[in-house]
């Protein structure tokens, strides 16, 4: 799908992550996620609104943090088990991309927790396109810490110059970028944080993507909506699907791409499930049919 064809859309969504809301509530993190029910059933109340949609989305992309157990723990692999069960129900014409997030690898990310997430969910980082627009997915992990596995990152970073070097040639319309954590919450130059990357890496990351003439990035992890720009690139920050960490609903982002630009906004899974799309985003899809 090299060629452009007219304005499409797509469904974000991050952070479904299967476990989390209990071991939140109880105050344990790192082994309090042995329920994870109440998740099951806004995934499914997710699939069930993007399964209604008309037109249909072009893909729906999950920008990691699948499940809440890290790897090698105990609850892991039912999370993922019970997450694939809910998303197989999605209609059979929407394409489903994966983003490894922090849960999915780990924190600190080792060639193996990286093989096990390719083999249940796809690979860690790769590009694809849809109607004229060039798409690439990455493993932020390498880029928070890739200290068990330098190798990984150097790999990344060389298929992502190759990339970009690939897109300048083909004359996308527009590049966008998938990855679980953000480069920053609202500001290029402000702290470094557990929710953002690191000063230093964000910069050359930031430059990067300008100059290659991206158009946003989105992302997850936060489980709050939050975003920014720097130089025209435009950071989009989604809440979670699953637990909220701040005032916002449990939801799902839907993007309208134009030829001139990228339109995004964020829906409750329960105006979604209703109302569907609203008017404005729909003229902006049938205008240039």
């Amino acid at each position: 799908e090299y060629q452009w064809k007219g304005p499409f859309y797509f469904i974000q969504g991050a952070d479904p992550q299967f476990g989390l809301m209990k071991a939140w509530t109880h105050g344990d993190t790192n082994n309090g996620d042995d329920e994870w029910g109440e998740e099951i059933k806004l995934a499914e109340q997710a699939v069930q609104a993007v399964n209604k949609l008309n037109p249909k989305p072009k893909f729906f992309v999950l920008c990691g943090d699948l499940v809440h157990g890290m790897p090698g723990t105990r609850w892991k692999k039912n999370q993922e088990q019970d997450l694939k069960n809910v998303l197989k129900n999605t209609d059979q014409d929407i394409p489903l991309v994966f983003v490894s997030g922090n849960h999915d690898i780990g924190n600190t990310p080792s060639r193996e927790t990286i093989d096990d997430y390719c083999q249940n969910w796809g690979d860690d980082y790769f590009s694809f396109w849809v109607g004229g627009v060039f798409f690439l997915v990455l493993n932020s992990q390498l880029y928070f810490d890739s200290s068990k596995c330098p190798e990984l990152r150097q790999a990344q970073d060389a298929w992502l110059d190759e990339q970009l070097a690939l897109a300048a040639k083909q004359k996308c319309k527009h590049i966008i970028v998938f990855q679980h954590i953000p480069l920053f919450l609202s500001q290029p130059d402000e702290d470094d944080d557990y929710f953002n990357l690191e000063k230093s890496v964000r910069q050359e990351i930031m430059e990067k993507f300008h100059k290659a003439g991206i158009r946003a990035v989105f992302s997850g992890h936060y489980h709050r909506n939050a975003g920014g720009s720097y130089k025209g690139l435009e950071m989009v920050v989604s809440s979670a699907i699953g637990c909220q960490l701040g005032q916002d609903t449990h939801g799902l982002r839907v993007v309208v791409v134009t030829e001139e630009k990228v339109v995004h906004r964020y829906y409750s899974l329960t105006d979604l499930g209703s109302h569907g799309i609203e008017r404005e985003l729909l003229d902006m899809l049938a205008k240039q049919k």
